[in-house]
């Protein structure tokens, strides 16, 4: 799972154009929304597509367990290889 977790980081950074961060900077259990990496609403729909395009995963907005996944790169990742299986 380390792979993909390093491979979200690298997406979060390119879609979102995060120029000054680099993926050793993106700590795996930081919120990503708020407090921890700052991400806005904005962000959420921008970086969704991209997952959605990439791994070929289905992402519900309206559902309250989106919410969960997208808590931070850790959450993110669980949900991309629970999505493949």
């Amino acid at each position: 799972m380390s792979e993909l977790v390093d491979e979200l980081k690298n997406l979060i950074i390119e879609v979102l154009n995060l120029e000054d961060i680099t993926p050793e900077e993106i700590d795996a259990d930081e919120a990503l929304f708020g407090e921890g990496l700052g991400l806005d609403s904005i962000d959420a729909l921008e970086l969704g597509l991209a997952i959605q395009k990439k791994y070929s995963v289905s992402i519900d907005a309206e559902s309250e367990t989106t919410k969960n996944h997208f808590a931070s790169v850790n959450n993110l990742a669980a949900f991309v290889l629970d999505s493949r299986n």
